[in-house]
């Protein structure tokens, strides 16, 4: 289920919308003529002006075109996005030239089409273009007009001073492509995995309501049914006395009625009450464990505590998470499954703890953290890399879901050998239905 969720963000980024490229140019386009402006008739400082303003023109003529071609919230994919960021390194290098090379302190500059891909790309895009600013930084370190100066006041900037210059440019362009780039990749997992959270937990609802509502039509129209079977097989027998017959006839017509009447209050999910909105919680156990009873695993289920035991509300989110955990362990279980219930006047647990192999240790601080997973990939089974492997979300999401509900959860191996268990706990008052 997860894997069909989210399968179509694994792998991807969220693509830039065209609009957003073309502000950007549009602001790199001001700035660079506000700056040559300024250096050539505040400063009066001598600079090519024509071969300026070309490459200026052309970021704004390439504006104009992509807002021709293309509607402002077209997304663009990854390569040409790459491609674009690409050009405008380019012009921003040609403009370096023309304007005095690394000595030029706008030379800072080239790290704003890195930081843009860093926090929209895919890595690999990312190390491209910070590979062609490092090249541009190179060729601009060696070869460039002079930095516009006044004419009276000579000035020359040791090669020290220019490779320092180069060291720094370098030495951005790898953080940025490094570190920014690893910290939106998360940013990017993250949001994927609470969307897929919140589908999962909006299907859940659904699932648990059209549960209860074939529940309720089962046993509302059971009585109307039976009346029905039992009044057809009277008038069937009664054939030989029509008024007989006719008194069984307007009974089946009256219950026929009822059914109608029972379909008409059930076609609304939320009409009347739900028998089934609250129960213990070791019969919810019991419930969302059933399933997983036919995979030649024992599931064992043990509960104790003082007093009675809670009552709580049927939960989309709550089924979901302990779910997820029970087939996690039937999954990974050699022979058996444990569940222990315990509870007190202030605190309710649930252990589930499997006879397996155990958490790995490396892996062991980092559960629940969204794509996480060591189950390898089986490309026999339709040629999916995603099935049977999975995607890493089970944990993460039936983990946020029960902490939504208020639990604290703790993951562990019980042995040296592993025998992984799950501890979920809730403050009592919490998870409780108050009466």
């Amino acid at each position: 289920m997860i894997n069909n969720l989210a399968a179509n963000n694994i792998g991807s980024h969220h693509r830039l919308r065209l609009e957003t490229l073309v502000r950007l140019r549009w602001l790199a386009v001001i700035g660079q003529s506000v700056g040559v402006l300024v250096v050539a008739f505040v400063f009066n400082y001598s600079l090519p002006l024509g071969a300026c303003f070309t490459l200026i023109a052309s970021s704004a003529w390439l504006n104009v075109i992509l807002l021709i071609k293309y509607p402002a919230s077209f997304r663009v994919p990854s390569v040409y996005a790459a491609a674009l960021l690409a050009y405008d390194s380019i012009q921003l290098g040609g403009l370096l030239y023309l304007t005095g090379g690394l000595s030029n302190p706008f030379s800072i500059l080239l790290l704003a089409p890195i930081s843009v891909s860093a926090t929209t790309l895919s890595f690999r895009w990312t190390i491209a273009l910070s590979v062609l600013a490092v090249v541009i930084a190179t060729i601009l370190g060696f070869f460039h007009f002079s930095l516009p100066w006044d004419a009276q006041i000579p000035i020359q900037f040791p090669k020290l001073y220019t490779f320092g210059i180069w060291v720094g440019i370098v030495c951005g362009v790898s953080f940025i492509s490094a570190y920014t780039n690893r910290v939106a990749h998360e940013a990017r997992q993250l949001a994927d995995a609470l969307s897929a959270t919140e589908l999962v937990l909006a299907r859940e609802t659904h699932i648990s309501a059209l549960d209860g509502l074939a529940a309720a039509a089962a046993h509302e129209l059971g009585t109307p049914l039976a009346t029905i079977a039992l009044a057809g097989k009277e008038a069937l027998s009664d054939l030989n006395d029509p008024g007989s017959v006719k008194k069984d006839l307007e009974l089946i017509s009256e219950q026929a009625a009822r059914c109608r009447t029972i379909l008409q209050k059930l076609r609304n999910l939320n009409a009347g009450e739900d028998p089934f909105s609250e129960l213990t919680l070791s019969d919810l156990l019991a419930e969302v464990a059933e399933p997983h009873r036919f995979f030649g695993i024992d599931i064992e289920m043990h509960k104790k505590g003082k007093g009675a035991e809670p009552n709580i509300a049927r939960n989309a989110g709550l089924i979901y998470g302990l779910g997820n955990f029970i087939e996690n362990a039937v999954d990974f279980a050699d022979q058996k499954v444990t569940i222990d219930l315990d509870w007190s006047d202030k605190q309710v647990s649930v252990n589930i703890q499997d006879d397996g192999s155990g958490f790995a240790p490396e892996m062991l601080s980092r559960l629940g953290e969204p794509y996480l997973t060591t189950r390898p990939k089986d490309e026999l089974v339709d040629n999916d890399p995603t099935e049977p492997g999975g995607l890493g979300l089970g944990v993460f999401i039936a983990k946020t879901l029960l902490e939504r509900a208020g639990a604290q959860i703790a993951f562990a191996n019980m042995t040296a050998k592993g025998n992984a268990c799950v501890n979920i706990r809730w403050p009592r008052e919490v998870i409780e239905i108050q009466k």
